[in-house]
């Protein structure tokens, strides 16, 4: 028997590289993405049965929780947007070595943010 062998692996000790982070949260964006896509097509069918119904929407959109659900959704959106041209930037050749990969990392964290806290700013000002 090989003693070497790990026998419990300590996930605490991995480091992704920030590609490798961007990626994955590419990735969870899109799970949010389809996952929020079945809360706006209940509200959206909501709003659509009625008078009533599209003032029980109204009422609901108001509340702090749909407004955060709201955001998250956006922010999955936006966050999967950026990440997305990166990665068609990356199929056309374009950023595809060690240093450029990682400054498009950082710059698809950077300008995702940017975009998030401005769609943060305009569901919150609503």
């Amino acid at each position: 028997m090989n003693s070497k062998r790990p026998v419990n692996l300590d996930l605490g000790k991995f480091h992704f590289p920030l590609p490798a982070i961007t990626s994955i949260l590419h990735r969870i964006s899109g799970i949010i993405i389809f996952v929020g896509v079945a809360f706006l097509l209940y509200g959206l069918d909501l709003s659509l049965s009625g008078e009533e119904g599209f003032n029980r929407v109204n009422e609901l959109l108001n509340s702090f929780l749909a407004k955060l659900i709201i955001w998250g959704i956006l922010s999955a959106l936006l966050y999967h947007l950026v990440a997305g041209i990166k990665h068609l930037l990356m199929d056309m050749g374009i950023g595809e070595e060690l240093q450029s990969g990682r400054l498009a990392a950082k710059i698809t964290l950077v300008v995702s943010i940017v975009l998030i806290v401005l769609a943060g700013v305009w569901v919150w000002a609503a």
